[in-house]
C-alpha cells in the first residue's frame, strides 16, 4: 500500500487552518502530520520530522513564506513547496519560483483543485498555473509592463505556454489541443526563441518576469 503524503500546512488564521485540516484529513492519501501558524514554529517542525510536501501560506503577518525557502534551501530539504495565498506580487513569484517552490494555488480555489494540485505536486510536477497568476494579478492591483521588443504569442503558442505552466507534459498538451506531439514540440522551439531562454524552466521564468502583461492575458 502507498504510504500517505505527508504534509506540513503553514496558515496564520487559525480557522482557515483548522478548516483544512479538517478537508485535508478526508483524503486517505494526504496525511498532515503537523500544522502551525509561524516560521518558527516551522522551522523547529522540520527540524525532526519527515515530511513530502509543506503547504505554505505567503502571507504571514510580518514575515512572508518565501522567507522560509532559503532555510529549506540550506537544509537540503527534501520536501515540496506549495505556496498557497490570496495574492502575491510579480516580485513575490520571483522569489518563490528561485527559492525553489514548485507551484502557487490561490485560496480562494475549490477543494477539489487544491487536491489535485497538492497531489500533482507531491507526484513531482510544477504548478504555476497560468490562471492563477491572472488571478494574483487583478487581485493585487499589480500591472506588468511587457518588454518593449516582445512579440505576441500566436492562440496556438498562448495555450501551449498555459499547458507548460500547468506543469503538464507535452504529450498532455498536445491530447487537450487535439494535435500531434511534433507540433507541440515546434510550438515550444518558438516560444524558446521568443522568450531568448533554451529550457522549460527558463520559459516560465520569463513568461512570469517580464511577458506576463502580453503572453498571459486573456484572449477576447
Amino acid at each position: 500500500m502507498t504510504e500517505p503524503v505527508r504534509i506540513l500546512l503553514i496558515d496564520d488564521h487559525t480557522l482557515l487552518r483548522e478548516s483544512l485540516v479538517r478537508c485535508l484529513a478526508e483524503e486517505p492519501t494526504l496525511q498532515v502530520v503537523a500544522h502551525c501558524a509561524t516560521l518558527t514554529e516551522a522551522r523547529s517542525i522540520l527540524a525532526d520530522t519527515l515530511l513530502d510536501l509543506i503547504l505554505l501560506d505567503y502571507d504571514l503577518g510580518d514575515h512572508p513564506g518565501t522567507d522560509l525557502l532559503q532555510f529549506l534551501l540550506d537544509r537540503r530539504s527534501a520536501a515540496r513547496v506549495l505556496m498557497l495565498t490570496a495574492g502575491m506580487t510579480p516580485g513575490a513569484m520571483r522569489l518563490a519560483l528561485d527559492g525553489g517552490a514548485a507551484g502557487v494555488i490561490l485560496k480562494q480555489t475549490g477543494s477539489a483543485q487544491l487536491l489535485e494540485a497538492i497531489h500533482r505536486v507531491a507526484r513531482g510536477e510544477t504548478l504555476w498555473s497560468a490562471a492563477s497568476i491572472d488571478d494574483m494579478r487583478t487581485t493585487t492591483g499589480v500591472q506588468r509592463v511587457a518588454h518593449q521588443n516582445a512579440r505576441n504569442l500566436t492562440d496556438r503558442q498562448r495555450l501551449v505556454l498555459r499547458g507548460i505552466l500547468d506543469g503538464l507534459a507535452n504529450k498532455e498538451i498536445a491530447a487537450n489541443l487535439d494535435a500531434s506531439e511534433t507540433s507541440i514540440k515546434a510550438s515550444i522551439q518558438e516560444l524558446f526563441a521568443k522568450g531568448g531562454v533554451r529550457t522549460r524552466s527558463q520559459l516560465v521564468r520569463v513568461a512570469l518576469e517580464r511577458f506576463s502583461a502580453t503572453w498571459l492575458r486573456d484572449q477576447p
